[in-house]
């Protein structure tokens, strides 16, 4: 395949990183087909159109569903809110159309479920953008751990914590909503779920709690809403190869901005990992004199791939964008019929089982299994 059609929904915070790993992947890793930009969808046509100019399509619509209607299109991303990613990704499937959605799958489990039927009956690659997971330092520590580097690992810790809900006076919007699914449980959880899957495997037990900092928030005309979800969460886990894990989650954390913490314990030493430090791991291995150990920071450089791909020198940084060019790679790596590293359709919907089991436990007080 030299050339490869993509179809765009969506065209705000998430739809422009799309439409720039569409624009990157090709010169970053000339490996791969190069990805003609044929049509942006959004609600807004006035939008539409500026923001296909902007971002290089060659058409805009304002209905969607012009883009299953479109034999130029191979590939459909999806960065609409999530209440939609049901209708929209089983709809492109069934059209023969692969599928890029941002997580979660869907607020309900059942609608995930029928998504991966979907994927499963038209054959098409079907993926979801958990790009945490493409950092070559989320690469590193995996083969740190294979390696066993620290030993067995007996623990991990995730927390991920943003504070654009953190103002009181923030106005109720869709995230607020109910249909949005949970809250920081769905929105964020999912997230460190990715990271574990990647680098242990499934999780077999979870029980939750979940809160929220204000009751209600302002709207358009003046008056309150009732705050529908969960801005804060934590989450027990046992995971089945035996280890133990907590993920705590918090969108109204004042001072942080794109953190995700993770600590992993072992038999024989310690990795930490902060994501608005995404460059940098630390790593403390128990070996040697004693009065000599201590952590040391592992800079990510040309060694830990891909990295070399966009810069010949450590220092100089990746960063989130980055991250997404490398997802799409991997997407076309799966169209091609080649092994990736990626959280498809079959992955997604363990991390939502996850979740929901997350939230039948905080419902009942006490753990659940994951089915």
């Amino acid at each position: 395949m030299k050339s490869i059609g993509v179809g765009l929904i969506g065209s705000g915070f998430m739809g422009k990183c799309h439409a720039i790993a569409w624009s990157g992947v090709k010169p970053v890793f000339g490996d791969v087909p190069a990805p003609r930009l044929v049509q942006l969808a959004d609600v807004n046509a006035d939008l539409a159109r500026q923001k296909a100019e902007e971002f290089g399509f060659s058409s805009s619509t304002a209905d969607w569903r012009d883009l299953l209607r479109n034999d130029e299109i191979d590939i459909i991303s999806i960065t609409s809110p999530n209440e939609f990613h049901a209708e929209m990704a089983i709809a492109a499937m069934e059209a023969g159309k692969h599928v890029w959605c941002e997580k979660p799958m869907a607020p309900s489990e059942a609608d995930a479920e029928l998504m991966l039927e979907a994927a499963r009956k038209s054959g098409r690659v079907a993926l979801l953008g958990y790009n945490y997971i493409q950092n070559p330092a989320i690469r590193f520590i995996r083969k740190f751990l294979e390696d066993g580097a620290i030993g067995t690992p007996y623990q991990t810790r995730i927390e991920m914590d943003e504070d654009f809900m953190a103002d009181p006076d923030t106005p109720f919007f869709w995230k607020h909503a109910r249909t949005s699914g949970y809250g920081a449980l769905d929105d964020f959880a999912v997230h460190p779920l990715s990271l574990i899957r990647t680098l242990f495997g499934g999780i077999s037990e979870v029980f939750c709690a979940m809160g929220k900092p204000y009751a209600d928030r302002r709207t358009g005309d003046g008056s309150r809403r009732a705050v529908e979800t969960y801005d804060f969460a934590t989450m027990l886990m046992r995971l089945e190869n035996g280890m133990q894990g907590t993920i705590e989650v918090n969108r109204s954390a004042w001072g942080r901005k794109g953190r995700i913490f993770l600590q992993i314990f072992g038999s024989k030493g310690m990795i930490v990992y902060d994501q608005e430090r995404m460059n940098e791991v630390e790593v403390y291995q128990a070996t040697g004199p004693a009065n000599e150990q201590g952590f040391k920071k592992v800079l990510m450089s040309p060694h830990h791939p891909p990295y070399e791909k966009f810069v010949p020198a450590p220092g100089h940084q990746l960063g989130f964008n980055d991250l997404k060019i490398i997802e799409c790679r991997e997407l076309l790596k799966l169209v091609n019929g080649e092994p990736a590293n990626a959280i498809t359709f079959e992955d997604g919907l363990q991390i939502e089982k996850t979740i929901h089991a997350a939230a039948r436990a905080f419902e009942a007080g006490h753990w659940k299994k994951v089915d």
